[in-house]
């Protein structure tokens, strides 16, 4: 009988904790309940689905202006013919392209998610073109870094005039003289 009480105290505690996600005793949460007509709000930091496709959209439209701005900062790295500069926006650029058609293929998933009404894949989608669009952001400002940051370093029309002082020595100082006489040491004072 004993045993019998114990394993049912034991299965109510385990019902009772499996029941009460908030803990013991903790009162449930609240429930949002719509106005009559009004969409429902979405869960903390959730975006409606509409409000996704829309700034998926504008993130992209973003991007690829984006793009169209470091392919200018290319061709003037073209045009100073600095290899420095062309090597490193043309890296930027080719990630840019990349987060480019990430972004695309997302889009097209993520329309595709919400028209089959696939909430945590379609956040999954949105959230890589969010992603991508600060990564492209990023590029872009190390992009402009390249041509910036390199500009005062070299010009191709930069010439250095050298004026030597009348008053140095003449010769090639990395070649001396050869020495004329070998002195030898005098022997010691005392022979001890």
């Amino acid at each position: 009988m004993r045993t019998q009480l114990l394993i049912a105290a034991m299965i109510a505690g385990t019902a009772m904790a499996q029941t009460d996600p908030a803990g013991a005793g903790a009162a449930p949460p609240a429930e949002v309940v719509p106005a009559a007509g009004a969409p429902a709000p979405a869960p903390r930091g959730e975006v409606p689905d509409p409000e996704k496709i829309r700034e998926s959209a504008d993130a992209l439209a973003k991007m690829r202006q984006q793009l169209k701005d470091v392919l200018a900062k290319l061709e003037e790295a073209r045009a100073t013919k600095d290899v420095v500069k062309l090597n490193c926006v043309n890296e930027k650029l080719t990630q840019i392209k990349g987060l480019l058609r990430i972004s695309e293929q997302a889009d097209v998933a993520l329309q595709e998610a919400v028209a089959k009404r696939e909430g945590s894949t379609a956040q999954h989608e949105y959230t890589k073109v969010t992603i991508a669009r600060q990564k492209v952001d990023q590029l872009r400002a190390e992009a402009e870094e390249c041509i910036g940051q390199l500009a005062f370093r070299t010009d191709e029309n930069l010439q250095v005039v050298v004026e030597e002082p009348e008053d140095l020595p003449s010769g090639d100082p990395s070649r001396p003289p050869p020495v004329l006489e070998i002195v030898l040491r005098p022997p010691p004072a005392s022979p001890m």
